[in-house]
Formats: structure tokens, sequence, C-alpha cells
């Protein structure tokens, strides 16, 4: 078995479209959530997301080349270009071969998304409607379908190795990593591209998820995302897109990379409850903790720091903070959800939650359970981290996800050292 580490980072968020302005934005308790301003959100009677701003396709995608993908695969090309290059796999320019990885067949990528191409859907769909099934673009399928993804980050980098898209609603960039990390683990694979990309803030995203009254409909949004909070009141839809590259530790060493952390372990399950509402006693996720936990032969207490979910739901952030509790005891273990800054990115969540885990680790820094002002009685069965207590600097982080259909997915990250 081979041992797992991470040696690139790139992030398109609504934070900063790159990993450094990223994660100062996160360790710095800055709010990325604003109003929306892509489109007239006035008739959902939702006014704030978590919008990228400032993303420039001409960039890393290439203005020819954003012409034919829908802005989910623009923020995933852009973010595992950026990984790339923080990997130092990046070929020079005018080379043959994209990456400087010697075997593509053993070069992979497998990425998580929650609902596909939805801008590319909502305007071909109107384009049927008014014009008609004629004049629906002959690229819609291949701009809208989930896979296209990892598909479109594949082609453009030229990984010949394992190419697939986990679609677990809000777990999938988590099981996208977890399922990456076993991969390069076993041996199959040398080099993952791996994390996840979503772009729903657009009229049919924000109006379905209003529909199920699923969202805050604050305008300030300096209070609009409060996970854990007695007062909090739905989650704040967010978009971009974060990459990972992991690799072998042999191959890693081999061509002297810079190694920011090591994977230790994945555990995954079903709630098998209800369609949207989590188990309310987090049955099903602390199945998930526990079996992240054997993954990486661990013991609760070796935990340093864990990155909730923590939608600011009430059924989430209660039955998370239950299947915390049930398995590390009460206020216990540090931890916090950075959705109160970023928003919920749905597909994408667990991927730029993976960088602030690294980054925790890196900066011997916890991010700040941002928009707390009360802790909810039901919640406080866990340990929050506040300004008080972030200086601390974490040896094994975990980062949990959970998604609509009852899909549980947990992560598990160590500070880097050469000796096992």
């Amino acid at each position: 078995m081979s041992r797992v580490v991470i040696t690139g980072l790139g992030a398109v968020t609504p934070l900063g479209n790159d990993t450094e302005t990223f994660l100062n934005g996160i360790f710095n308790e800055e709010i990325g959530i604003k109003p929306i301003t892509k489109f007239d959100a006035s008739e959902t009677g939702i006014t704030v997301a978590g919008q990228v701003d400032g993303f420039d396709p001409a960039q890393r995608v290439g203005k020819r080349d954003a012409r034919k993908l829908d802005l989910f695969s623009q923020y995933a090309i852009d973010a595992a270009d950026q990984a790339l290059e923080n990997a130092g796999l990046k070929a020079p320019e005018g080379s043959e071969n994209p990456t400087t990885v010697k075997d593509p067949t053993r070069f992979g990528v497998i990425l998580g998304n929650g609902i596909g191409g939805l801008t590319t859907i909502q305007e071909q769909v109107i384009k049927m409607h008014d014009k008609g099934p004629q004049r629906v673009s002959p690229l819609f399928v291949p701009e809208s379908i989930p896979n296209m993804v990892s598909g479109n980050v594949s082609l453009r980098f030229g990984a010949k190795g394992v190419n697939y898209t986990v679609v677990t609603a809000c777990a999938s960039a988590t099981n996208a990593i977890g399922e990456a990390f076993w991969r390069v683990q076993s041996g199959k694979a040398d080099v993952m591209l791996t994390g996840g990309s979503e772009a729903t803030v657009n009229e049919i995203g924000i109006a379905g998820f209003a529909a199920l009254t699923a969202l805050s409909t604050e305008t300030d949004p300096t209070e609009a995302s409060k996970p854990f909070d007695k007062n909090r009141h739905g989650f704040v839809l967010g978009e971009g897109s974060g990459i990972l590259v992991i690799e072998s530790l042999e191959h890693a060493q081999a061509r002297g990379a810079n190694i920011l952390a090591e994977l230790v372990g994945y555990g995954a399950s079903s709630d098998a409850y209800h369609m949207t509402s989590p188990s309310p006693d987090g049955e099903g996720a602390a199945r998930a903790i526990n079996d992240a936990l054997r993954d990486a032969s661990l013991e609760p207490n070796q935990i340093s720091y864990i990155n909730a979910h923590g939608t600011a739901t009430g059924a989430n952030d209660s039955g998370e903070a239950h299947a915390i509790a049930t398995v590390f005891g009460e206020n216990t273990v540090p931890v916090s959800s950075t959705k109160g800054m970023t928003g919920h990115l749905l597909g994408a969540a667990g991927a730029i939650e993976a960088l602030i885990s690294v980054g925790a680790i890196d900066r011997g820094q916890l991010p700040v359970n941002v928009g707390v002002d009360e802790q909810d009685d039901d919640t406080k069965v866990v340990n929050l981290v506040t300004k008080a207590t972030q200086n601390q600097a974490p040896e094994y982080v975990m980062s949990a996800n959970y998604g609509f259909g009852g899909h549980n997915a947990v992560i598990i990250f160590k500070k880097w050292y050469e000796e096992a």
C-alpha cells in the first residue's frame, strides 16, 4: 500500500480565484457571500449567494475553449491548471505534452459534481421553448452532462488513466477525493487530479433550492449563513471549484515534489432515511466517521480538528453535531463549518473544504466558525472554534460532507512527516 500525499492545490471560489487568496480570506474570517449580480434574482426571494466574481476564462481556459464549455467545466479546468502548476507538474509552454507526468496512463481524474451544466440546461430549455427544438445547440448534451467536468479536465491535461465524475449531491467532492485516494493507495495510479466543481448561481439553481425552502432569505451577507447558530435559517448557495493533485509518496519523492500534507483515511455510508433530510441522530454520518478512522488506523482522540459540513440548516447541523458527539464524545475535538464565509458549494463543497483542511495544517491555525452569535442548544455537544481557540496547530484534520439521498463522506488529512 502506497502512502498518498498532496502536492498541489487550485481554487476558484467566492473568496478569490487562487488558493492563496482563498485561504487568506478563510483564515482572516472574510465573508465571500455577496448580493447576486449574475442575474436579477428579485422574483426568487433570494438576494445573496457565494458568487464567484472576477473569473476570467481567458487566463487559463482560453476564450475559444470557453465558448464550448459550461461554467462548471471552466472552473474545474482553471483550478486544475493552478493545482498542476502548484505541484510542479505543468509542462513549459510549447511542450508536446501538457504535463510532465511520465506515464499518462497512470495519471487519472476523479472529480465531484452535483448537478452538471445547469446554466447550459437553463439557456437551452428557454431557447427550445421560445424558438423550437431545432434551435437547441448541438453542444447541449456534451456541455451539460455531469461527467464532462472530469472528461474536460482529462482532455485538457492528457490524463489517460481512470476518469470519472462522482455525483452524490453535497458529498460529491469528498467521495471523489476518497476514491482517488484509494486508487493511488492501492497502486493503480501514480497521480490523480481530484476535488470538485459547481456552477449553479443562476435562476433555476436559486429558484429550485428556494422552492425547497432550503435557502436563507436574509439580505445582509454577514448574517445570511450561520452554521450551528440558534437563529440559522437555511443555507446560502455557492459556486466554484477546488482541485488537489495527489500522488504516491514514491512518485512525489522521485521528482522532488513539495509535499503539502498526507491523505490517510476515507469513509462513506448511506443514511437510507429520507430524500433530503439526514438521520436526526446522525447515525449514518457517525458510521462514515468511524469508517474513515478505521481506514486511517486512528483513534478518535487523535483527530485535531473537524471541518464540518455545517450547512446552517436545522436538520443538518443538529444531526451532524450528534454524530460528532457519538464518535468523539461531547465538546472534545474542535469543530467549525466554513460555510459562513463561502456559502454552500454543493458538489464542490468538499473540494474547497479539503483545501481549507490542508491550509489549517500548513498554517498551524484553525478556521473560526463564522456566523455564530449564540450556539443552538441542540448543537452544544460540539466544541466550536472561536477567535480565542483558533491558534492550534492540527496534526490530523477530518473533513466531512453529507448530501441529499443520504450520502455521507469523510476524509482525513495528516501533517506531513517523512517518517510514517
